[in-house]
């Protein structure tokens, strides 16, 4: 079948859309009539290529973008037993196997079939479903190409939801509100009464917000240039802001008379060299300062192994937040059919397929929280 999508040819180079050959799906697979793709800042650092190999300008092969989505089931392949034609899901960018050694740990977020999400080809076969008007294989994005009308995914990719779950919303449940929720409720370990700080509060860091507002935290400091997104971090939890690490340093110095946070988020668009030092500045004596964001590949920051190791500092990593994609999915639908997690407030804007790039320059200017391509646009 043809279907479009947004297609990155050259690292630096605009999403070009472009109709497509999209075959139909062998065993294991699904294809997947998208509802809704969200526009996550990891897509643009593939397309900027912070994550390809140093002096690359293009990728391996033409890539289909996109991670964050929602959709209904078209159609499955062979051995395909727990979807159906006309299921709603919402796509995993980390796949789940359930057989390896970290999803048998309860630790499907850094399954074996996951870490190799950024490889070209199918993680079934190693073959290619997509391909453009010449012929040639298109990769997707983290084995998902979200920013397309049609695309075949692995089911060990997709996360079944209900039918009355609303698809738009739906979407956000793929990364940014799981990854960010996660930062903050399982990695950081935020208790009631504690002390948080978020820094950088796009889509990511609202749900980290909303992940320690819902845990139970006295203070929330939301951390950001952007008063547009401070202000809004403020409607989801938020009981201060600061606009930037050296002002949020004096103010929970004063909020916690000198002890410092308990946990620290850094969930910028972009970690540089200085984020860690200052997160770490703002994180007291055992407590722990989570990693969310990406950095640019080659980035390595100074650290003082003295204030790790003699106030007992946490410093650590995370990926989709820590949690897993089969439980935590659901559990985050649950709370926003509870009313408890705020999913449609989180969409600043939605936009057609066509006007991608339009979106991703609105999302570098700092005017999203988190915009959202809407198929039915």
């Amino acid at each position: 079948m043809k279907s479009r999508a947004a297609i990155l040819r050259r690292f630096g180079g605009p999403w070009s859309i472009e109709e497509f050959e999209l075959d139909p799906p062998r065993a294991g697979e699904v294809l997947l009539a998208m509802a809704a793709a969200g526009l996550c800042h990891s897509d643009e650092h593939i397309r900027l290529g912070h994550l390809a190999a140093p002096g690359a300008e293009a990728p391996p092969a033409p890539t289909i973008g996109g991670h964050e989505g929602s959709g209904v089931v078209v159609q499955v392949g062979d051995d395909v037993t727990d979807l159906a034609p006309g299921d709603h899901v919402v796509t995993s960018f980390v796949a789940v196997c359930g057989r390896c050694r970290w999803c048998a740990s309860g630790m499907e977020y850094i399954c074996d079939a996951g870490a190799g999400t950024m490889l070209p080809g199918m993680p079934t076969d190693g073959t290619f479903r997509h391909h453009d008007r010449d012929g040639r294989d298109l990769a997707h994005v983290s084995k998902i190409g979200a920013f397309a009308e049609h695309t075949v995914v692995a089911a060990a990719s997709l996360v079944k939801v209900s039918p009355e779950l609303p698809l738009l919303p739906a979407a956000l449940l793929a990364c940014a509100v799981p990854t960010g929720y996660g930062s903050a409720v399982y990695r950081a370990g935020v208790r009631g009464g504690d002390t948080v700080v978020v820094i950088g509060v796009g889509g990511i860091g609202t749900a980290a917000v909303q992940g320690a507002r819902l845990r139970g935290a006295a203070r929330i400091l939301a951390v950001d240039p952007v008063a547009f997104k401070r202000e809004s971090a403020s409607t989801f939890g938020a009981t201060h802001t600061a606009s930037s690490a050296a002002e949020a340093l004096g103010l929970i110095t004063e909020l916690t008379r000198g002890v410092m946070a308990d946990a620290v988020v850094v969930s910028p668009a972009v970690i540089t060299d200085g984020d860690v030092e200052d997160a770490l500045r703002l994180t007291r004596k055992g407590g722990t300062c989570v990693l969310t964001a990406m950095s640019v590949q080659g980035t390595r920051t100074g650290l003082d192994p003295q204030d790790l190791a003699l106030m007992n500092k946490n410093l650590c990593g995370t990926v989709f937040g820590s949690c897993n994609p089969r439980t935590d999915i659901g559990l985050l639908a649950g709370l926003y059919d509870a009313g408890r997690l705020r999913l449609e407030e989180m969409i600043t804007r939605r936009y057609r397929l066509d006007d991608i790039n339009e979106a991703y320059e609105d999302l570098a200017r700092g005017e999203l929280v988190r915009g959202v391509i809407d198929f039915g646009l």
